[in-house]
């Protein structure tokens, strides 16, 4: 499973669901989508990347996802900053993989910058994460484990992107002048 995550078209981190949710793996495209690598991010909470952004309304739906068991996977539009210091709207996907019996066993999510995103970008990349879940599916099957949520989750729309945009001109509209 670790050699597919890594190789993955998609960004991708794998946390543990319990103590910080720290990260446990981060692919390439993961430390491109964000500026750091893998060293600077592993046993880190993601939260690292939102800096002092107000994403009250994101936050909110995270930690429900997080405390809810019935709440298998969540999508939500979200402001990261890069290493750089510049920010990005992210489209996070998360989900939770159990094993059989139902006890957590990690995080999985997935990330893509739809600052300035084109719409049919976003539906290449929900395309390519459909495909990275179904072929997920069976290799976390052989390993005894179960991938919450479904793709239902991952729906392309325009109104995500327009969002995205106004969220990121209140940003512009508010960074500060060099």
């Amino acid at each position: 499973m670790t050699d597919y995550l890594r190789s993955s078209r998609v960004a991708l981190a794998l946390a543990s669901p319990e103590h910080d949710n720290e990260l446990l793996l981060v692919n390439d495209r993961f430390c491109a989508l964000t500026g750091f690598v893998s060293d600077e991010v592993i046993g880190r909470n993601c939260r690292f990347l939102q800096r002092d952004a107000d994403n009250p309304e994101a936050r909110a739906r995270i930690h429900r996802f997080l405390e809810e068991e019935r709440d298998p996977s969540v999508r939500t539009e979200i402001v990261n900053f890069r290493k750089d210091g510049t920010p990005f709207v992210n489209l996070l996907f998360m989900s939770k993989l159990k094993t059989r019996n139902g006890a957590p066993r990690m995080l999985f999510a997935s990330q893509f910058d739809i600052s300035r995103s084109r719409p049919e970008m976003l539906a290449d990349y929900d395309e390519k994460l459909a495909q990275t879940l179904r072929n997920m599916a069976p290799i976390l099957s052989e390993s005894g484990i179960i991938m919450e949520g479904s793709l239902m989750t991952i729906a392309n729309s325009a109104s995500t992107i327009a969002q995205a945009k106004l969220l990121l001109s209140t940003l512009d509209d508010t960074a500060p002048l060099a």
